[in-house]
């Protein structure tokens, strides 16, 4: 299923570390981190931090982790909240909707969720044929009225960011023919001519948009551009977006450069996780940096520096622990009282 060999090389890692601690009747105590669909960015990189910190910490610690897959970030509240797992990693605008009870959250905000890091941005890419693409900006979108479009999974982050980015620029999503697919299978119906069009949120090189393009090839396929303007109506229902620039070359035969938008993507916590299990982690991802950059080039933007950016809910006491004991400042709105 993964082109990645390192990937390969991490699950069997995974299951070794667990299959030698099972052999050794070791007491640890197992997390599990949420992540989505495999063809995106989420899954990989939870599966490196469960890799990295099940190596670093069941030893002396006893304390294990495993990345599963999911539809996106809506699950993953959701499997939050029924304490099915305590990590996951969320979009940045869902997880500013869950804690502050608005959009589909409304009236019922989830405040047992707890921040550990910004990780990487969320990069929108909205690819269509080339057919559809008059303009190359978002609003070709409206081309595809009547037409296939996959919108993310049901449950996804990638359908309400997309739905609330096309909500914005008042582009009607229901007048497409909508697909929910994940986004490896979506990529697949893209090259079949299942669909004219795809949405895959996630940090660049997405392996999803990748096999499109070797496959369909550059000039059968567009990424839209956002423009100035575009952004500014958007952020004005949420302010989480940024002007985001996908280079040249980032994709098989991709000659120029890709004006998108991007939203923080971050990894949170249950409240009740103990905080010891939390500062843990958190010292074992910056103290681990390379090997996270080995498994996803996404991770190359994440750096202590930015580790608290934009966040939408408080920090968990525990990453708060290990970011004061690297003297960052910790602003009033992120503290847990």
């Amino acid at each position: 299923m993964f082109k990645n060999s390192i990937l390969k090389k991490l699950l069997a890692t995974s299951v070794m570390t667990a299959a030698m601690l099972t052999g050794a009747n070791a007491a640890e105590s197992k997390y599990v981190i949420a992540t989505a669909s495999t063809g995106g960015t989420y899954y990989p990189v939870g599966v490196g931090i469960a890799t990295i910190a099940s190596l670093k910490l069941a030893k002396d610690h006893k304390v294990t982790f495993s990345a599963i897959t999911s539809a996106g970030s809506n699950e993953n509240i959701d499997m939050l909240e029924k304490g099915e797992v305590n990590f996951a990693i969320l979009q940045g605008l869902f997880g500013s909707m869950a804690w502050q009870g608005k959009g589909q959250y409304k009236g019922h905000p989830k405040k047992n969720l707890r921040s550990i890091s910004m990780l990487w941005q969320n990069v929108e890419q909205f690819t269509i044929k080339s057919k559809y693409a008059k303009t190359g900006n978002i609003k070709d979108m409206k081309n595809l009225y009547g037409e296939r479009f996959s919108i993310g999974g049901r449950s996804s982050g990638s359908r309400v960011s997309s739905e609330t980015i096309l909500e914005s620029l008042g582009i009607d999503f229901n007048k497409m023919d909508l697909q929910y697919l994940g986004y490896s299978p979506s990529s697949t119906a893209l090259q079949d001519g299942k669909v004219q069009g795809m949405t895959t949120p996630s940090g660049p090189p997405t392996s999803a948009v990748t096999n499109a393009f070797a496959s369909i090839g550059n000039d059968n396929i567009r990424v839209l551009d956002f423009s100035k303007d575009d952004l500014a109506k958007i952020d004005a229902n949420y302010p989480v977006w940024t002007p985001f620039t996908i280079k040249a070359g980032t994709y098989p035969g991709q000659t120029k450069d890709i004006h998108t938008i991007a939203q923080p993507n971050l990894l949170v916590v249950t409240k009740d996780t103990p905080e010891e299990v939390v500062y843990l982690l958190t010292k074992t991802i910056y103290e681990n940096l390379p090997f996270l950059n080995s498994v996803h080039k996404a991770t190359l933007a994440m750096s202590l520096q930015k580790a608290i950016d934009g966040l939408p809910m408080p920090l968990h006491k525990g990453a708060a622990k290990y970011y004061r004991e690297q003297g960052i400042k910790i602003p009033d709105s992120l503290i847990d009282n």
